[in-house]
């Protein structure tokens, strides 16, 4: 194929490309130009998730009626006029290629009015193509709506999410940039709801209080610190308030805000002796940063930047960090727990959660076996698998060592039979961890976490592959407070959460009660564990299915079984050892760990030298 050039509409359909990935782009691009127009109002709506309807309205200067039609040209900006300006740029905008992108993909209408000016403009363009200039009555700013979002890219549209998750995204991005610009009051409307409206006052954690609710609001430690051109001030979150993901690490820099590995290191090192593994704080950190000492060109979406000394900038904000948590007593507070309220409803037949260990009598389920792996189970000295109900398992060949492959037989129908239950003798317990029982010139030793681990995940797997759920009440009831993305993802699946045998309701604003939890999950009812859970859930981007609950909730089984180093009574022992027998396949926890291995009378004298 010959060498030719390319036709405007085809390079601004590739330019859009990289600046309008969905309708989040369009959002954070003219939210940016309000912003830099000197705003001190703006008004976000969406419809159809931002797909089929976004309206932006500011209070901003205005755009003169004569440079409309130039506005949507590539590369027109009003921001900067060289490039040695990129060197001191310090608005938000100057690429020039925000409004020419969204008009080549999108029905684009415009109406503004600037101060000096009698009446206002409104401007229509439709697939880079104008479609007419007249005079409106219109009020000081600029009204900018896109319609049909890719209408004349169809696939691009197709590579589109859900209406809902491309709302979260808007959302999301809105709460971002009302953090970072206290100063102004921003309203965020979502299928005629408001969804979001912040005062404007200067007071940064009014706006944390609305975005992510009381309890990380009232957790915070004030940050300031300052270097030769550059400041940090802002927030950061007491370790009490650790989350399972990096979603609350927020920073912005010169009121834009960014992503940097660099900042996140920095901000992770600094909480490493204060947090624990897997877990990531809360941090709303404004910077200041002389524009001459970072570079903000280097992606159109403009949220990647370099810096001149990233040295200087990791240990500004190491020491800022470390500084505002060993200057304050990181001591949770305790609450006594409130008198019981006469009268509790509770589910039929259902006890209310004690905070004392109870003996595990659970019904006789049937589990789902898992899989194996036959060599690992071989050198650690576990018995041969059962039959795989998948298919038939191709034999094992024979051991050389004739007392081996005895030992591998051990679990073949007799340790499992109910006849043999009744020879088992439970000898007790060594380092409170594990079980010694003797059977049929055998030892076995059961990890009584793992083997309270295997069998609460097959009750609840099967419980919740039957869809037979109970509930148990806890009083007083666990208090969520969730940011508005956490809050959003359980209104969505609470009816899920509900089916599985949780009881949640709103509890005002943000916050919500759990008031009963699944009956298998006594050790549920923990607020950190209930906010792990939902941490994992925001992790799906909005895209929750039932099963997915499901899964999550059956793979807790691990937060819930009894631990080790716990000193359980011979009948508790007794009751769990007798379920774990009766599983399908009791030899391994759900994360591959043995529950159970053996030692057989020929190896202890082969030890002990009775035998040569």
């Amino acid at each position: 194929m010959a060498i030719q050039i390319l036709d405007q509409d085809t390079i601004n359909q590739i330019a859009a490309g990289e600046v309008v990935e969905r309708p989040a782009s369009v959002v954070k691009e003219l939210m940016e130009n309000a912003i830099d127009a000197g705003a001190t109002a703006v008004t976000v709506e969406i419809r159809q998730g931002g797909i089929g309807f976004i309206r932006i309205t500011d209070n901003g200067c205005g755009i003169p009626k004569e440079e409309l039609p130039l506005a949507f040209l590539r590369h027109s900006t009003s921001k900067i006029h060289s490039a040695a300006d990129l060197l001191t740029v310090a608005s938000l905008g100057f690429r020039g290629e925000a409004l020419s992108s969204i008009a080549a993909v999108s029905q684009v209408e415009l109406i503004t009015k600037t101060t000096d000016s009698l009446t206002g403009s409104r401007y229509r363009i439709e697939g880079g193509e104008e479609k007419g200039l007249e005079e409106v009555g219109a009020p000081e700013g600029t009204t900018f709506i896109s319609r049909n979002l890719f209408f004349n890219t169809p696939a691009r549209r197709k590579f589109l999410r859900t209406e809902t998750t491309e709302a979260g995204h808007v959302a999301d991005l809105v709460e971002k940039i009302a953090l970072s610009h206290p100063e102004i009051s921003i309203r965020l409307i979502v299928n005629n709801q408001n969804r979001l409206h912040t005062s404007g006052n200067h007071n940064l954690k009014d706006i944390i209080y609305t975005i992510y609710g009381r309890e990380i609001a009232g957790n915070l430690l004030s940050v300031s610190a300052e270097r030769e051109g550059m400041q940090i001030s802002g927030f950061i979150g007491k370790p009490v308030i650790a989350r399972g993901n990096r979603n609350f690490e927020n920073y912005f820099i010169n009121g834009r805000y960014i992503k940097s590995r660099l900042i996140s290191k920095a901000i992770e090192d600094g909480y490493k002796s204060y947090m624990m593994q897997h877990k990531y704080p809360f941090t709303l950190l404004h910077f200041t940063i002389e524009p001459e000492l970072i570079d903000v060109n280097v992606h159109p979406s403009k949220m990647e930047l370099r810096f001149k000394d990233g040295e200087a900038v990791y240990q500004m904000v190491y020491h800022a960090v470390t500084s505002a948590l060993s200057g304050k007593e990181l001591i949770p507070t305790a609450s006594l727990p409130e008198p019981k309220v006469p009268n509790q409803p509770k589910v039929p037949n259902q006890p209310e959660i004690s905070n004392q260990p109870e003996s595990q009598s659970q019904p006789e389920v049937p589990g789902r076996p898992e899989p194996f792996e036959k060599k690992r189970m071989e050198a650690m000295g576990i018995v041969k698998e059962p039959p795989s109900p998948y298919g038939k398992e191709p034999p094992v060949p024979p051991s050389a060592e004739e007392k081996k492959e005895e030992q591998l037989e051990l679990f073949d129908g007799r340790l499992l039979s109910e006849e043999a239950r009744k020879r088992h003798r439970l000898i007790g317990q060594v380092f409170d961890t594990y079980w010694l029982v003797e059977y049929d010139g055998s030892l076995y030793i059961i990890d009584q976490h793992a083997a309270h681990e295997k069998v609460l995940f097959e009750q609840n797997f099967a419980s919740l592959k039957s869809r037979e759920y109970t509930s148990q009440y806890i009083s007083p009831p666990i208090i969520l407070s969730l940011s508005m993305r956490e809050a959003e993802l359980l209104n969505r699946s609470i009816d899920v959460f509900r089916q599985v045998g949780f009881e949640i309701e709103p509890f005002g604003g943000s916050e919500f009660a759990v008031r009963a939890v699944p009956g298998n999950l006594l050790s549920l009812a923990k607020k950190e564990l209930l906010m792990e859970m939902i941490d994992s859930l925001s992790e799906e981007g909005g895209r929750i299915a039932p099963e997915s609950v499901y899964d999550r909730i059956a793979t807790m089984s691990c937060k819930a079984a009894v631990k080790g180093n716990t000193n359980l009574s011979f009948a508790e022992a007794d009751q769990l050892i007798d379920s774990l027998l009766k599983l399908e396949n009791p030899y391994q926890c759900p994360h591959g760990r043995p529950t159970i291995i053996s030692i057989s009378k020929y190896e202890m004298e082969k030890k002990f030298k009775r035998i040569v």
